[in-house]
């Protein structure tokens, strides 16, 4: 099978992308040493390949009045896989809800929802979280401030990890 490997060019890219995504391809291509068009087919392939999902503009929730962060750790009444798939297409139908994980352990999702101040999420918690069927119990971690915005992942441009397609390698 197709093993993909990333070279030192390529993590470059992808960090250097990772920190600011409107950067020109022709910065991109001195930052990482390499000329613009071969840097253009790099980035295209990194899409491709799915190591780049998209391009985002990182927003400041208070300038647009969502002064309140709420971290919501749900609990279920079932975990069958079609209870957990139909909880979590309802969580994606729900704009205040801007990241949602499964867990291993008590809590079943973790969620990181915004509102404008304090009552809508209260509104949001009783007319909607609550409400939905499954839901047993949510508890909610009110954020006090943040101290640390890091998307992504650490890249290390000189030693990364070989990463491979999704099927196994047969030898």
């Amino acid at each position: 099978m197709r093993r993909v490997k990333l070279d030192r060019i390529d993590r470059r890219i992808l960090r250097d992308l990772q920190a600011d995504g409107r950067m020109t391809n022709v910065e991109l291509a001195r930052r990482a040493g390499i000329s613009a068009p071969p840097c253009l087919r790099r980035v295209r392939a990194l899409e491709e390949a799915g190591f780049i999902r998209g391009y985002h503009a990182d927003i400041n929730p208070e300038a647009l009045g969502f002064g309140v962060t709420v971290f919501a750790q749900v609990g279920l009444s079932s975990q069958a896989e079609a209870d957990l798939k139909k909880f979590e297409g309802m969580v994606n139908s729900w704009p205040e809800v801007r990241e949602c994980s499964m867990l291993a352990g008590e809590t079943d999702f973790l969620l990181k929802i915004v509102a404008a101040d304090w009552d809508s999420y209260q509104r949001f918690l009783t007319t909607k979280l609550t409400a939905a069927p499954n839901v047993s119990h949510v508890k909610s971690a009110l954020a006090i401030r943040q101290s640390k915005y890091t998307p992504g992942v650490p890249i290390d441009v000189e030693v990364g990890p070989e990463v491979l397609d999704d099927e196994e390698d047969e030898e």
